[in-house]
């Protein structure tokens, strides 16, 4: 005998009113060196939000990286990563600055 489940109405796919600034991002091309400094500089290594509140030596609490909160975090990381490689692979530079 089978147990009867209430009728959900099918699930509707969310509607990500974020994609074409998503799809954007992630299709910049990188071809000039001062834009890819320029991006690498901007956008820092990690994030600056995380923090470890201490009072006398203890950790009080933990802040955790506002900027995963960030809905383009990933497409903007990924722009910073690909600034850096176009650096490193097609100009020669040495990107350790930005580490």
């Amino acid at each position: 005998m089978q147990a009867s489940h209430p009728s959900y109405p099918p699930s509707q796919p969310a509607i990500d009113l974020l994609l074409p600034l998503r799809r954007w991002i992630d299709n910049i091309e990188l071809n000039n060196p001062q834009l890819a400094h320029r991006i690498c500089h901007l956008i820092p290594a990690q994030c600056p939000f995380e923090r470890d509140v201490q009072l006398f030596g203890r950790t009080l609490f933990h802040i955790p990286p506002m900027c995963k909160l960030n809905p383009l975090y990933e497409q903007v990381v990924g722009l910073r990563f690909r600034a850096m490689c176009y650096l490193a692979d097609v100009c020669g530079e040495d990107v350790s600055r930005y580490c």
